[in-house]
């Protein structure tokens, strides 16, 4: 079980470091472009995933705590069950070391810190200017989590026909 811990533990410092990079650059809203579809941004989300409940008045960040909080001891106790499952319980690191990442940041800040701003032209029908919503080191790696959940639970159907 420790290459999971490890594997969590390594996300978690991986997206402070990110943070704590963009907060001693940037100021709230600052930009700094990279590419034609890719900018580096300071942007403050109070809300979970798409600034779902961002504006629901404070109570969302002591919510989304509990959650991301009992996520992780859920995980560790699955963990523990299933850590011979490799692409099970990289998975689970994964979405472990994303949740106590954001949780971080929450109990710090009050709010999400994100810097990732993808926008394509393609995307204007569905996300004002085209902009994805920004996202961070850990929303990656809750988001490899959970495509690694789907893609093992797809594998282990095909092995049970």
């Amino acid at each position: 079980m420790r290459i999971w811990l490890g594997l969590a533990i390594a996300i978690v410092l991986l997206d402070q470091a990110s943070k704590w990079w963009i907060v001693s650059h940037f100021q709230l809203g600052d930009s700094a472009t990279i590419s034609s579809f890719f900018n580096i941004v300071r942007a403050h989300n109070p809300g979970a995933a798409f600034s779902l409940l961002a504006d629901a008045g404070g109570w969302q960040r002591w919510f989304f705590t509990v959650i991301g909080l009992g996520a992780t001891l859920f995980i560790l106790w699955l963990l523990r069950s299933h850590h011979t499952q490799k692409l099970f319980s990289f998975s689970l690191a994964c979405i472990m070391g994303g949740a106590v990442g954001n949780v971080i940041d929450r109990l710090m800040h009050g709010y999400v810190i994100d810097m990732l701003d993808f926008h394509f032209r393609w995307l204007e029908p569905i996300f004002w200017g085209g902009h994805f919503p920004t996202f961070n080191v850990a929303d990656m790696a809750i988001t490899a989590g959970a495509i690694g959940l789907v893609l093992d639970e797809i594998r282990r159907a095909r092995r049970s026909r």
